[in-house]
């Protein structure tokens, strides 16, 4: 055996090796935009699996003459007893190691190891270094196996050297462009299961969707299920973000009527796609009953934690009960696989005005199981209608009116192309965008409180609301 191969074994074994990341871990962790856990203590870390994918050799590394990047990858387990909803998330993390760190790599440093197989060098943010960034791209231009980690690509071939860099935009996960050709998304809480960000995508190039780029590779760890941890796509390059140009819209005070309509018009697609592509269930009494007490249990949670929507608990839950005493009648409604997460970021204009949608994986903060579950495509509708609302209440002065053409727009364009029109099901739309407007009050109370007032005001209308 080789040392390099040795010493991959080694460290990968190493009980030592997570006990001396800790302490870096415990500082830099809570900082990081996608970790989940804010405000909460972290009591433990727990080793899922450890892979040298480029190896680390503390005995060059640590020599003047040779300064080379180690890549380190780790799943890690974060206790936080805290937290009951998930005490034991699992986050990816790929770690560079070197002797010492270059100047234009200080602000990804994490730290500097003390003790253990890593003793004395720095470990720093893999993804902001380009040497490690290349060699993610290379292991995904060849498939294969490498310890628990498993790199897949489908039939095109993915051309070398392509120069990579980061995008600091996304908070849940990380995002790496190539070239202005492809994107890898990483995901950095990851879950048991497919991940529909890889699921979704697939299955609608499989029933020839051009409204989603198809997967080109993607990699995942091995296990009793696989953990998918990252997938690289089309990068859509001169394409522009729909909520980038509602603002704009807005701002300059031009109708938005035409790309709403549009728009609506490619999520009907998208939606007959994937009833096509996968199963499409029938919420009967049962299901419908369970769906509405969800929402319901959500709502209280949210009253608990945010006390501004005590008062309009009453009314909110009117929605929910609606939606329960149609189904304990006999109602059903068709279910299928949505996008989950719909929302105006989560779209992009060509040029040619041409609409594509994007980021299947649905809410992060929700169970990978419950993302995974067919639900009522006006889910999707309720969250771009509620989308419209908050682009209009971000600009000064408040624009009602352009916020209710745009929502009618698109779902005339949705009905056009779908044949179905969304506003035909009143309660189940109303009781989806009032739960969408308790998720955003509990979101904005947390992250942003300055933009409460923007879902609160959805909240009392809705409240008002006659069923």
């Amino acid at each position: 055996m080789s040392k390099a191969a040795s010493t991959r074994v080694a460290l990968a074994n190493s009980t030592a090796l997570l006990p001396s990341l800790a302490p870096l871990l415990h500082e830099w962790l809570p900082r990081q935009r996608w970790f989940a856990g804010k405000g909460q203590p972290v009591t433990a870390f727990s080793l899922v699996s450890a892979t040298e994918i480029l190896p680390v050799d503390p005995e060059s590394a640590g020599s003047s003459a040779d300064n080379g990047p180690g890549l380190l990858h780790l799943l890690v387990r974060v206790h936080q007893p805290s937290m009951p909803a998930s005490p034991d998330d699992c986050y990816q993390m790929l770690l560079g190691v070197r002797a010492t760190l270059p100047p234009w790599l200080a602000p990804a440093l994490i730290g500097h190891v003390k003790g253990g197989p890593l003793a004395g060098l720095a470990v720093y943010e893999g993804l902001h270094d380009p040497r490690l960034a290349e060699l993610l791209l290379e292991r995904l231009r060849t498939p294969g196996t490498l310890g628990p980690l498993r790199f897949d690509r489908g039939a095109a071939p993915i051309p070398a050297g392509l120069t990579p860099r980061v995008l600091d935009t996304e908070q849940s996960n990380s995002s790496l462009v190539y070239g202005n050709a492809y994107i890898l998304k990483i995901f950095r809480r990851v879950f048991p299961g497919i991940n529909p960000d890889l699921e979704l995508p697939r299955a609608l190039s499989r029933e020839g969707c051009g409204r989603v780029p198809e997967p080109v590779a993607w990699f995942e760890a091995t296990a009793s299920e696989p953990l998918t941890l990252g997938v690289l796509q089309p990068f859509l390059r001169g394409a522009e973000d729909g909520w980038q140009l509602a603002l704009r819209a807005l701002a300059t005070g031009h109708d938005f009527t035409r790309e709403a309509r549009a728009l609506g018009h490619a999520t009907a697609e998208v939606h007959t796609a994937l009833a096509t592509a996968l199963p499409t269930p029938v919420l009967r009494r049962s299901q419908t009953e369970h769906l509405a007490a969800g929402m319901m249990e959500r709502l209280e949670a949210a009253a608990h934690a945010v006390p501004a929507l005590v008062p309009y608990v009453p009314g909110l839950r009117t929605a929910f009960d609606a939606v329960a005493a149609l189904g304990h009648r006999g109602r059903s409604w068709a279910a299928q696989r949505v996008h989950g997460d719909l929302h105006l970021g989560q779209t992009l204009r060509a040029a040619d005005g041409f609409w594509s949608l994007i980021d299947f994986e649905g809410e992060p903060a929700r169970p990978l199981l419950e993302r995974r579950r067919p639900q009522p495509p006006v889910r999707d509708i309720a969250g771009m209608l509620r989308s419209f609302d908050y682009a209009a209440r971000s600009h000064r002065p408040w624009n009602a009116e352009w916020a209710a053409h745009c929502r009618t727009a698109y779902c005339d364009g949705y009905a056009e192309a779908a044949g179905a029109d969304p506003r035909s099901e009143p309660e189940l739309l109303r009781a989806h965008e009032t739960d969408k407007a308790v998720y955003e009050v509990v979101y904005e109370a947390r992250h942003r409180p300055d933009w409460l007032p923007v879902p609160m005001a959805a909240i009392q209308r809705l409240a008002a609301a006659v069923d």
